[in-house]
């Protein structure tokens, strides 16, 4: 058997991928309201953020994964016009139900589809811009994602990461008092249930922080990474373009 981590608890593998879907069953109905409450709004300058790095042009193929709710494959659209496409995909179904209702209530049907980043239906260099945000760091194996998004890139593509990050030093403490202690009362008040959002907190804690995730990203088939930091830290972009 091998395990893995779910937060900070060790669990089978094959458990890990059936209880983060628990998680994002439970939060889908309130994710957005709650995205915009514990980061203060800031989630959407982070997202306006990626799809300025990302530069798209009319008619480019983007394959927006973990794209749960739909705000970045929504954003992408508007850029790649009537003769690009953007694929919003998701592992958890609920996310991405919620997600295709809100695109098609602001006119735009996309294909959506429920699939494992880890082993993408897509052909190889089919893609110009691949986008993971808030998703990377729920994955089982993150190496082999990495692989398969390299995989399905054009020579040239670009991938984007976003994801929490590790924050400054002089922002740690406040930040884990915020994370561990309001965090999971907000999830409690907001959306019903703390354990998903305590769940949140430690997956974050769990994640390769900057330079751990650039070297990931290389040893995942990518000849440049860089990455930018956002609010401290709490935040951060990785760009990585297939060479």
């Amino acid at each position: 058997m091998s395990s893995t981590h779910f937060g900070f608890e060790q669990v089978d593998e094959k458990d890990k991928a059936r209880r983060v879907r628990g998680v994002f069953d439970s939060v889908a109905s309130r994710y957005d309201v709650m995205n915009d409450l514990m980061s203060a709004g800031m989630h959407r300058a982070w997202k306006a953020y990626t799809v300025m790095v990302a530069n798209l042009r009319e008619g480019a193929r983007v394959l927006d994964i973990a794209g749960g709710t739909g705000d970045l494959s929504l954003a992408f659209a508007r850029k790649v016009g009537e003769s690009g496409q953007v694929v919003h995909t998701d592992i958890n179904e609920a996310m991405l139900r919620t997600g295709r209702d809100r695109l098609l209530d602001a006119g735009v049907a996309l294909p959506t589809l429920v699939c494992d980043a880890e082993q993408l239906p897509f052909p190889d260099d089919h893609f110009d811009v691949v986008s993971v945000a808030f998703g990377l760091r729920n994955m089982t194996h993150k190496d082999l994602a990495l692989k398969e998004m390299n995989r399905v890139l054009k020579p040239g593509g670009k991938l984007l990461v976003l994801e929490f990050s590790k924050v400054a030093k002089p922002l740690a403490k406040a930040y884990d008092w915020y994370s561990f202690q309001v965090l999971p009362r907000l999830g409690k008040l907001v959306a019903g249930d703390d354990a998903s959002y305590r769940y949140l907190a430690e997956s974050i804690r769990m994640h390769p922080a900057q330079e751990e995730l650039k070297t990931l990203m290389k040893e995942g088939g990518f000849g440049h990474v860089d990455y930018h930091n956002m609010t401290g830290g709490v935040a951060a972009l990785h760009v990585g373009i297939k060479c």
